[in-house]
């Protein structure tokens, strides 16, 4: 039955368990003492939940403290192995696939190069599923046993209700491609494991504010720089986070020439392949034959910066500090448009510029940004390193189980439901 608020009883106890899991997971451990103020449930319906947790295996106790002239207080934690997560990353150079708990504990890994046809996209459905079989048998792992697949891509991500995700990435030429249909046609997964996919700009954005850089800001940027770049927006009116294609802002009319086919954009000028690229033009060289862009953009920035005593490659400088400028001008955009408390920079190119490339940044950021929110936020580098991407991707069905109380999706019916059965399942406990 629902309340005035249209709330049923059904969500009243899916939210009073996702609130004791969400503080379990993010403070615990702690005593059923403590979940309550952490809450704001009653001492009953903490013990309530707890109970229910702790009989569905979800939570486990964690010890005992000494308690004020009473009992000890048992600890209570969320149980690791209650659960398990596949996330992927779909990047520029490899496919990258990681297994983890329900802590996000890493139990398996697996790794597919890609080769020069890097998004032919039979070949990347094919390195995903041949992943996550890979480690499924590695951590001796039963697919049934699956929250989900969290996959970040390249590109703007579609949700249909008849084939799923759908990703459009005009810069890696896919046009309207059904990839989770695609996934699942052949795949080994039980029709009940879900599949999450989204733009890795997003998952970088999900892992950084969960545990990493964004933790406890109301508003963040999260940004990455890889080939291209991306951006992902929380705030509080996208708790979730929103991928925003920032790589393809104009900052130079009739500019170069963009991956995605338009003059000017950002990605033109700032994206690792584009940095190369005009290094080359500079007469860069230094590079081994068939180097990767990671291989080949440390020995850019080792160029630029070379050990005292030798001189510099003066081409690579440039254009470090031309690319700088634009950085900081294309921040200012997001700056002045959104007013962040944070902006955090990750990616693999990213990190590889690292914090040498970050002064020069926050200069220019400063200086093309309006001065109000310009002095109100802060310029860092993300602190998860080269492997954001997959966590976020992994924390998609994460959280997607953590709002629904802890319990796994349901599959959906094959026939539309009667609204007798809908009136039914009001009043049903679950």
């Amino acid at each position: 039955m629902a309340g005035r608020n249209g709330r049923t009883v059904r969500d009243l106890r899916r939210g009073n368990r996702t609130a004791v899991l969400q503080r379990l997971y993010f403070d615990g451990p702690l005593s059923r003492f403590e979940l309550g103020p952490a809450t704001g449930l009653s001492s009953g319906s903490v013990s309530n939940v707890v109970a229910e947790l702790i009989a569905d295996g979800l939570v486990e106790e964690a010890g005992s403290v000494d308690s004020d002239g009473g009992r000890p207080r048992i600890l209570l934690r969320v149980a690791p192995g209650s659960g398990h997560m596949i996330g992927v990353d779909v990047g520029e150079t490899r496919v990258r696939i990681g297994l983890f708990d329900l802590t996000l504990t890493e139990l398996a890994r697996a790794e597919r190069p890609l080769a020069q046809a890097r998004y032919e996209v039979d070949g990347i459905v094919g390195h995903v599923r041949d992943g996550v079989a890979e480690v499924l048998e590695g951590a001796g792992i039963g697919p049934e046993r699956l929250l989900g697949v969290g996959i970040g891509v390249p590109g703007i991500v579609e949700h249909t209700p008849r084939t799923g995700a759908v990703v459009h990435g005009q810069t890696i030429g896919w046009d309207a491609v059904p990839l989770e249909r695609l996934l699942r046609d052949g795949s080994q997964l039980p029709d009940d494991v879900p599949y999450f996919i989204d733009n890795g700009a997003r998952t970088l954005g999900q892992a950084e504010m969960w545990f990493g850089g964004g933790r406890g800001a109301r508003s963040a940027i999260v940004v990455l720089f890889g080939s291209g770049v991306g951006a992902c927006l929380v705030a509080p009116e996208v708790e979730q986070g929103r991928a925003v294609e920032w790589g393809h802002l104009t900052v130079r009319v009739r500019g170069r020439r963009c991956r995605c086919g338009a003059l000017g954009c950002l990605e033109a000028y700032a994206g690792a392949e584009a940095l190369l690229e005009r290094w080359r033009e500079e007469g860069g060289g230094g590079v081994p034959e068939g180097a990767d862009e990671e291989t080949a953009l440390a020995a850019m920035l080792a160029g630029a910066y070379p050990p005292e005593g030798e001189s510099a490659d003066s081409g690579a400088l440039a254009v470090l500090e031309e690319t700088a400028e634009y950085v900081g001008a294309g921040l200012s955009d997001l700056i002045n448009l959104f007013q962040p408390e944070r902006i955090l920079i990750g990616g693999w190119a990213g990190l590889q510029l690292g914090a040498r490339f970050l002064p020069a940044v926050r200069r220019h950021a400063a200086a093309y940004a309006l001065r109000h929110p310009a002095r109100k936020v802060t310029v860092d580098l993300g602190r998860l390193g080269p492997d954001a991407v997959t966590v976020g991707a992994a924390i998609l069905p994460l959280a997607d189980f953590f709002a629904r109380g802890g319990r796994r999706a349901e599959p959906a019916p094959e026939g539309p439901p009667s609204a007798r059965g809908d009136s039914l399942a009001e009043r049903v406990a679950p």
